[in-house]
């Protein structure tokens, strides 16, 4: 399963969200209002899209409409308040992903 995190920098929640399920996932990151922001080849990888927040979910629509509605794309809804690496950013991207992406995940 290729899974792509994306926040707005790629510097603390989608970065940590990738190095944390390496093991489990093929994972890459990717920021969306940055120097090199996400790019159409790398949603095109992605068989899953995850998000931080409902706002990167409607950059992703604006940016890429036509992959937008092929693509599964979910909010983990944690906000920019963490640092990379930080124990609480971990242990809410665990807790999110058991709630959110592990069932659908276990679908496919």
């Amino acid at each position: 399963m290729k899974v792509l995190f994306i926040c707005n920098q790629n510097q603390n929640r989608s970065k940590t969200a990738e190095e944390l399920f390496r093991n489990k996932y093929e994972t890459k990151s990717a920021g969306l209002f940055n120097n090199r922001p996400v790019s159409k080849r790398q949603i095109e990888w992605a068989d899953l899209i995850i998000v931080m927040d409902d706002n990167q979910r409607r950059e992703i629509a604006k940016r890429f409409p036509k992959l937008y509605i092929q693509k599964r794309i979910l909010s983990l809804n944690i906000g920019d308040i963490y640092s990379y690496g930080d124990i609480r950013l971990i242990e809410e991207l665990n807790k999110k992903m058991m709630q959110i992406a592990e069932p659908i995940l276990a679908n496919r």
